[in-house]
């Protein structure tokens, strides 16, 4: 028995992430589960809950169920979870045209769904098979095979798999996914038609970090890099941390020891909305992600750079395969050698003393995203995915 619902819809979105929420991920979800409303015409939407989010809600035609189940192993989650999406689907079964689904725990019951007759979308924004090796190490070498099963077997038995950038498409067609199964849909961003407002209790000069906390995204880098830069007494370092305050400790640790922890200001967990903010009224964006497999193998398409691009925030980032798809070294900001503090300060230090410089790159990112990685576009483009397999 599922939570009220009466409808029998044509299109589902299945999530294993919280939705509404102040991670990329969150974004993202609003985005394409939109898109495929938009195009059906409403539909269910499963995702992760808690945090005093309702269980069952209705917008119109969208009807979002979450489960909130408090369960520490993220195995024994992932599996409860995937008997949750089975049973929420199985009154939809006779009408569900198209299931866009983004991982592995939400796509299981959606592909061996009995009587299966509507298509599937797995979107591979990341590989389980490679992220879990960073996001939980100590995980057991038989848990992580299963896991790269349960990604193959899904990605083989859906219909076609969308992915945000070539980096990750090439990851996909390297696990047997023929490639013209695989479709490009980059993310994207909005450009304002005005400048958001500059927060209250912004400083007069700081750099920005938008994101999550976890070790592949570089933020010890960035610490050790702002070190370098303790002559400059007047600026400042933003962590606008899309995870909560106790996530951030050991990374406060470590400004302590570096000296830096009375110059930095911590936010986190901000509507999405306040992030903007943040963004446009920094000197610099800083992405430091670390060349590790889970950035080079599958790549990433982060939005934080997106995003700051469209403010008009020139951006100091890793030089990584993936971030090249989105921004050019010299002309939307400044593309370092991973891992490497004092390559990252000295970038960061040259755009400072050439403010000029600096905005011209970022206008020219603001620019770029307006003209080619729009959120519109990428929405049409998952609507032609829907077309062509619906």
């Amino acid at each position: 028995m599922t939570d009220g619902m009466l409808d029998r819809h044509e299109a589902a979105y299945v999530a294993f992430d919280r939705f509404p929420g102040s991670k990329g991920a969150a974004v993202h979800i609003g985005q394409m589960a939109g898109q495929l409303f938009d195009h059906f015409g409403g539909g269910l939407l499963a995702v992760l809950g808690g945090g005093g989010l309702p269980r069952y809600q209705r917008d119109g035609g969208i009807e979002i169920a979450r489960f909130d189940e408090p369960i520490p192993n993220l195995i024994d989650r992932a599996e409860a979870f995937s008997a949750w999406v089975a049973g929420h689907l199985t009154p939809h079964l006779g009408t569900l045209r198209v299931c866009h689904v983004r991982d592995p725990w939400g796509a299981l019951p959606v592909v061996t769904a009995p009587g299966r007759r509507h298509q599937v979308v797995y979107e591979a924004n990341g590989l389980p098979s490679i992220e879990m090796t960073h996001t939980w190490p100590s995980a057991a070498p038989a848990t992580l095979d299963k896991v790269r099963e349960l990604e193959r077997l899904c990605l083989e038995r859906s219909d076609v798999v969308v992915v945000p950038s070539a980096v990750i498409a090439g990851a996909v067609a390297g696990l047997g996914v023929p490639e013209d199964k695989i479709r490009l849909v980059p993310n994207g961003a909005d450009v304002p038609e005005r400048p958001p407002p500059r927060p209250a209790a912004a400083p007069d000069r700081y750099l920005v970090y938008v994101g999550a906390l976890q070790p592949w995204q570089g933020i010890d880098v960035l610490l050790r890099a702002f070190a370098r830069l303790a002559d400059l007494t007047d600026l400042r370092l933003v962590v606008c941390a899309s995870v909560p305050e106790r996530r951030a400790r050991p990374l406060r640790r470590l400004a302590e020891r570096l000296g830096v922890s009375d110059r930095i200001d911590w936010h986190h967990t901000l509507p999405h909305e306040e992030v903007a903010g943040w963004l446009a009224g920094a000197e610099l964006s800083v992405a430091p992600l670390t060349g590790c497999a889970r950035n080079l193998d599958q790549g990433c398409a982060p939005l934080k750079i997106l995003e700051s691009m469209a403010v008009g925030t020139p951006v100091v980032a890793s030089d990584l395969p993936a971030v090249r798809e989105l921004m050019a070294d010299g002309e939307h900001g400044r593309l370092v050698a991973a891992d490497r503090p004092a390559d990252l300060a000295r970038a960061m230090r040259v755009l400072l003393e050439y403010p000029d410089v600096a905005r011209a790159m970022g206008e020219r990112a603001r620019r770029r995203v307006g003209d080619t990685l729009t959120w519109s576009r990428s929405r049409a483009r998952l609507t032609e995915v829907y077309k062509s397999i619906a």
